[in-house]
């Protein structure tokens, strides 16, 4: 937790790449949409866009990044390979078709494995097929999304397996794993695995996709400090080290929760958000 946090602040991954600490998610974001958010977002100082070949979005998405007028490197572009595209060839050509889409970005920063779909051995082939990627300069850092410590683990052992047979590094290297988390779904497990390697846990879904306005859990922590459910919930994720990527493309909203660095959550409001729920949105 600190309190020296601002929109330029970043983690390291353990590819050596660093990452901003808050993100623009555009999941069910129309092109259009998506577009002017992002647009939106640069402007009010974000450098760093979360989409996904499933999304449908992301050639939008990279053009309108382009546009910005950000040096190249101070973006951050995350993308994802498609859950029906779990393999080695198929994560191969979606990096190829990623490439394309992207144009003038040229690289990708973060590529992650959709959802651990398709069994053990296709997952490991599309793994094998970002590692490839990442030593040909296509991508900067790689990881997964929506794994449990079973698929976590699987992963690690291929890692290791694959270094000790080919050498160093030869296996890849997991710098992320994205899994929605806030409050009501705290998913301990995985977040103990992913610290203890210095895997960066990522936050989708960070404001429980607005289910959770009124709960008077998060009600009274807004009265007392002065700021909105939305940027509680964010502020949460971010003390409790997580990297959110909340999702808006109303521009008053996309501010405000950008405006989450002038205040910390105490120890006693923090602990107030301690729930044992099991309150899942999206992928389980």
């Amino acid at each position: 937790m600190t309190t020296t946090l601002s929109p330029s602040s970043g983690y390291a991954l353990n590819s050596g790449s660093k990452i901003p600490v808050i993100g623009l998610g555009v999941f069910k974001a129309s092109e259009a949409e998506a577009s002017l958010a992002v647009q939106e977002v640069f402007k009010s100082g974000y450098r760093h866009v979360d989409t996904a070949v499933y999304y449908e979005n992301q050639s939008a998405v990279a053009k309108a990044v382009l546009k910005a007028g950000v040096p190249r490197d101070q973006l951050f572009f995350t993308t994802k390979v498609h859950p029906t595209a779990t393999s080695y060839e198929g994560a191969k050509e979606q990096v190829a078709k990623t490439l394309q889409e992207i144009g003038g970005l040229k690289y990708v920063d973060l590529m992650l494995i959709h959802a651990p779909y398709g069994g053990a051995e296709k997952r490991l082939g599309a793994w094998k097929a970002l590692t490839e990627a990442v030593q040909e300069g296509k991508i900067r850092s790689i990881g997964v999304s929506n794994y449990g410590v079973d698929h976590l683990t699987d992963l690690e052992q291929y890692i290791k397996d694959t270094d000790a047979k080919l050498g160093k590094g030869k296996g890849g290297v997991l710098s992320v794993n994205q899994i929605e988390l806030h409050p009501w779904l705290q998913r301990r497990d995985i977040i103990d695995w992913c610290k203890k390697r210095g895997v960066l846990v990522q936050a989708w879904a960070p404001l429980a996709q607005s289910s959770r306005w009124g709960d008077p859990l998060l009600k009274n922590i807004a009265k007392r400090t002065g700021k909105s459910e939305a940027q509680i919930l964010l502020r949460w994720s971010l003390q409790k080290d997580f990297n959110p990527l909340p999702k808006s493309v109303t521009p008053a909203r996309i501010q405000q929760n950008l405006d989450v660095f002038d205040f910390e959550l105490t120890d006693k409001e923090m602990a107030e958000l301690e729930t044992d729920e099991y309150d899942v949105h999206g992928w389980e």
